[in-house]
């Protein structure tokens, strides 16, 4: 199948499939007229690519997954791994965003009303706001 049917068939746009292509997670042989031509295993590696980033991996995660998934002989203590790793991650992330939405709140106690005084433009443009 053309690059167009495999996007679609692994829920990705075009785009997405040769870019993944060109990072050589994708390897589709080309035929005679030089168009790719990808078949099921393409697809599977396209779906798990797709499903891996919503998951968080990065690109760079991603590609070791992909050596894990093709290495019959690996242990699974190393995908574990991989997994926690990004948990941790998350989990730092979300302890960041909630500490961002406190001080948001903080901030969203200004009056709104018709003077120029504003606590929340005053904080964006602190020294300590530059910082974060």
């Amino acid at each position: 199948m053309n690059v167009a049917e495999a996007a679609k068939s692994a829920g990705l746009t075009p785009k997405a499939v040769r870019f993944y292509e060109s990072e050589g997670l994708v390897r589709p042989p080309r035929a005679a007229n030089g168009y790719r031509v990808y078949d099921e295993g393409d697809i599977n590696r396209l779906r798990f690519l797709s499903r891996a980033r919503s998951l968080g991996f990065s690109l760079e995660e991603c590609r070791k997954l992909l050596d894990l998934y093709d290495d019959k002989e690996r242990s699974s203590d190393e995908v574990r791994t991989l997994t926690e790793i990004r948990m941790e991650e998350i989990d730092r992330r979300i302890h960041e965003l909630r500490e961002i939405r406190k001080a948001l709140m903080r901030l969203a106690s200004c009056q709104g009303d018709d003077r120029p005084d504003c606590p929340i433009l005053d904080e964006a443009a602190s020294p300590i706001a530059a910082k974060a």
